[in-house]
């Protein structure tokens, strides 16, 4: 199956740049979410990377236009119906997930791939919600979407292997690197960051050391581009939190425990980045 027409639901930070990066390599992009506002900002924020593409000299000028021209956006959920591949990006949130899937199962034909981009979710459940279990599959896309090369493909136990020939080939198509990757809780790049961060927060909460003393021994010492705690706030703590959460209950291993003051700072609305506040302040 050759696929043309992609539909992306959800366009917030990763949707966004999901759909900005199938338009730019000049697939029909259906980008669907339930207020035009929304949409609105999504399209602001692909128009705004896409300038700073060109600054950077990654694409030409003339390529901000002819992207989102390949990008349609509707909060009609129906308008899925002509996608081969559809790909879910909504927030870390299982019902609502599974909603989305049973919708989707609906309107979609029966050729079409559904995959979702869950950091941490089981592709397994989500999948046995169709009926079609078989074309059902995990891309796990970095953030920012337009620059991180990465796509973890997760199979989910009925995973067919034509659906993750034909996935894995069209992430070569739009220029990223796809993995392999086995449906277990968090994957492989989530369960090694978020412990990672986890245990940060440990060190913060046991007066170890202060968040930028953490973040420069883990930048200086271990060449990370990012020290784990702004990584954390770049993220955004809840869905830090919200992916050990199901490492914990995954695996049902004390080693993933949710440090008290992560959870601590998520019920005070200390996010990170979006709200201003986390292990450190921010100019909104």
């Amino acid at each position: 199956m050759e696929i043309k027409n992609i539909t992306v639901i959800g366009g917030g930070t990763m949707g966004n740049g999901i759909a900005h990066i199938f338009a730019q390599y000049e697939f029909n992009t259906t980008l669907i979410d339930t207020k035009q506002e929304y949409l609105n900002r999504a399209i602001n924020t692909i128009k705004t990377n896409l300038e700073r593409q060109v600054k950077k000299g990654v694409i030409a000028a003339e390529k901000i236009d002819k992207t989102l021209n390949f990008i349609k956006p509707t909060t009609n959920l129906e308008e899925a119906k002509n996608a081969q591949l559809v790909i879910e990006a909504v927030f870390e949130d299982m019902a609502v997930k599974k909603d989305i899937f049973l919708k989707l199962d609906k309107i979609c034909p029966a050729e079409t791939i559904l995959a979702t981009n869950t950091s941490s979710l089981p592709i397994t459940q989500i999948a046995a919600l169709t009926k079609r279990p078989d074309k059902v599959i995990g891309m796990h896309f970095m953030n920012p979407v337009p620059m991180m090369k990465l796509i973890e493909l997760i199979r989910g136990i009925a995973t067919s292997d034509e659906t993750f020939k034909i996935i894995w080939d069209i992430c070569l198509k739009i220029d990223k690197t796809p993995v392999e990757v086995n449906d277990y809780p968090g994957f492989v790049a989530n369960r090694l960051l978020i412990p990672m961060i986890n245990e940060a927060a440990y060190c913060v909460m046991e007066g170890v050391a202060k968040p930028e003393a953490i973040d420069t021994v883990m930048k200086l010492g271990m060449n990370h581009p990012m020290g784990p705690l702004t990584l954390a706030d770049f993220i955004g703590l809840d869905v830090c939190l919200a992916v050990m959460e199901v490492l914990y209950e995954g695996y049902s291993d004390s080693k993933f425990r949710p440090c008290p003051l992560l959870r601590k700072m998520v019920q005070a609305g200390y996010l990170g980045r979006k709200t201003g506040r986390g292990f450190y302040i921010y100019d909104k």
